[in-house]
């Protein structure tokens, strides 16, 4: 890590020191931290630790003296959460806080080969070569990142699993207790992912889930992972979902699956959580009935209350795969007896894969007001850190860290507070620096949404790689994924009268997403096949304001990096956030130019305000 990084961690730009390496339990990282940062400041805070709190933590004033009182991760959850009030001029938080959701969790899609999967940040933190290898000290630092965040959980394999990850439960067990071992005093727990034929690459010759030999290996396995990490938090699978293997090769169900796999973890309080990430990857384009959004619920509705207590069900927040706007799930509505995980990918796949600035608070709090935060039992992300020496590849993309640590402890949470937070933390600004910056954040998202992809159409993204324009990339492909442009319309038709999707959701969304004149204009085109002379509803036709969405999206990001350039930015970060504006720049004309120029093309209808449109 380069010297001037030494000197900012992320967004702990105040705690300078270097963390001690004899820390083993989250109240000696309390101490170490109130020592170091609140007694010079004389607030150094009195401790107490309660058992009985866990997570939670309560912060009461004595004179000049900060008393918190907490369980044994609370107390240093406490400690964190006063030195982010004193840092941010934030409001002392009164009584008891502890965190909605219980579980917590990052999921890296790291390979034991060093590269990740979807990663837009150098390569892993903690694989290199096929085995573990790390700096200790980075580590410690990220569970100080993590803790300060909230976040409790950290899956540290991909989930789709390779050789040789497969030895996690073998050989590397040793390697996977000493890494827990880094993380432990910052609350922090692993997690692993799991192949469900394992036990057909150990000797068995099948993986059927309601076979006794297959229950009994599992529950072997889950007693030699368990004694030497005691604290494992569970694992996590993918299972019949893009050619990885299941219980559906047996005739089994997924319910049968994961509850094998959970009564096995069971004994050691451990949880099993299966993605429901599931639809027909080998869709003929042909097939106009087959929608793929209704995959999942078609699937698991079925099986509500099918899973034991200690089973998550991970859903992805929308029913196709992280794209820039789609609606919420269904299955958050249709799965009331089972306990479920919002999925959210903090790894830009589909907004930029930080390059282009994308701010996910104001998404994230769309998403917990259309589904309610108590639909969901738990909370996980796939993880955008990296080992570039600002940890996510642009900086502001720790921003989007930070936020899903505090959302996951508070969904009530406005995007402007938490975007005020982390300015307040990673840089020293002046205060109208601060709004500017604050300002730049909170619209990116939707000057993103302009030059890619408005109105709720998907996949225009070039195959595999899932960056820049490519209208046509996955039309004619098999992963379900079209929007059925031709010279008069666009869009898929998901109401009643078409796939039918719009009837998975309870009656009051279903009947605003059902009719064009109530659903919103930034879905439409997910729900609805409309002509290009359609008129929106501030009389533009749809063709006009794909236009004008492409043309303005790529102004606002020009703007965006003029207002960069001047902020005043710390040199560390200035160069590289200039230089990844200018990438996003390019990559926003790229966008214009291809995706007006596309529908133009089969159109043929003009821009009305004369803008070069190529033919």
């Amino acid at each position: 890590m380069s010297e001037a990084w030494k000197k900012r961690r992320a967004w702990l730009s105040a705690l300078k020191w270097e963390l001690p390496e004899n820390l083993e339990t989250p109240a000696q990282a309390a101490a170490f931290e109130g020592e170091h940062f609140l007694a010079p400041r004389n607030e150094k805070p009195e401790l107490e630790e309660d058992a009985g709190l866990g997570e939670a933590y309560e912060i009461t004033s004595q004179g000049e003296t900060w008393r918190i009182r907490g369980g044994r991760t609370g107390l240093l959850y406490g400690v964190y959460a006063l030195i982010r009030c004193l840092l941010t001029a934030g409001k002392i938080p009164e009584g008891i806080c502890s965190p909605y959701y219980p579980l917590r969790m990052l999921n890296a899609w790291d390979n034991m080969s060093g590269d990740i999967e979807r990663g837009y940040a150098g390569r892993s933190l903690w694989f290199e070569g096929g085995e573990f290898r790390y700096e200790p000290d980075r580590i410690r630092q990220l569970g100080r990142m993590l803790a300060f965040a909230g976040i409790n959980v950290l899956c540290i394999n991909n989930v789709n699993v390779h050789a040789p990850a497969q030895g996690l439960a073998d050989e590397w067990l040793p390697d996977v207790e000493a890494f827990a071992r880094i993380l432990r005093p910052f609350g922090v727990r692993l997690m692993l992912s799991i192949d469900f034929s394992m036990p057909l690459q150990r000797g068995l010759e099948t993986a059927d889930p309601l076979d006794p030999r297959v229950q009994e290996w599992w529950r072997q396995q889950a007693d030699r992972i368990w004694e030497t990490v005691p604290d494992l938090a569970g694992f996590l699978v993918k299972a019949d979902s893009e050619h990885r293997p299941g219980p559906n090769a047996y005739g089994r169900t997924h319910a049968d699956g994961a509850n094998m796999l959970a009564r096995a973890v069971a004994p050691y309080g451990g949880v099993l959580v299966w993605r429901a990430f599931v639809y027909d990857c080998m869709q003929d384009w042909r097939d106009t009935h087959t929608d793929r959004p209704c995959a999942a619920y078609d699937l698991y509705h079925p099986m509500d209350g099918d899973f034991d207590e200690n089973v998550i069900l991970q859903v992805k927040n929308g029913p196709y795969d992280f794209q820039v706007r789609e609606p919420v799930s269904p299955l958050f509505f249709g799965m009331p007896h089972t306990r479920l995980a919002l999925e959210l990918q903090l790894a830009q796949e589909y907004t930029g894969q930080q390059v282009d600035l994308y701010a996910m608070p104001p998404m994230w709090r769309e998403i917990f007001d259309q589904i309610g935060k108590e639909k969901a039992q738990a909370i996980a992300a796939v993880t955008n850190l990296g080992r570039d020496d600002n940890w996510t590849g642009h900086p502001m993309a720790a921003l989007n860290l930070y936020a899903f640590g505090r959302y996951a402890w508070d969904p009530d949470l406005e995007p402007e507070a938490v975007i005020r937070e982390w300015v307040r933390l990673t840089y020293e600004l002046k205060p109208e620096q601060e709004n500017v910056l604050e300002r730049i954040l909170l619209k990116s998202r939707s000057v993103y949404e302009k030059y890619t992809s408005p109105l709720g159409l998907c996949w225009m993204v070039n195959p595999a790689y899932h960056y820049g324009p490519s209208p046509y990339g996955y039309e004619f492909q098999a992963w379900g994924t079209y929007n059925r442009a031709d010279r008069d319309a666009v869009g898929i038709d998901r109401t009643s009268a078409g796939t039918g999707y719009t009837g998975q959701y309870p009656p009051a969304l279903r009947d605003l997403f059902e009719n064009k004149d109530t659903c919103p204009e930034n879905l439409l085109l997910f729900f609805h096949r409309l002509p290009y002379t359609w008129r929106m509803r501030d009389g533009r036709t749809l063709i006009q304001r794909i236009y004008d969405d492409h043309f303005e999206g790529y102004d606002e990001a020009e703007k965006m990096k003029e207002e960069l350039e001047t902020l005043g930015l710390p040199a560390v970060d200035a160069a590289e956030v200039i230089e990844r504006a200018e990438r996003q720049l390019q990559n926003a004309r790229e966008w214009r130019d291809v995706i007006n120029t596309f529908f133009h093309r089969l159109s043929g209808v003009p821009d009305e305000k004369g803008r070069k449109i190529y033919l």
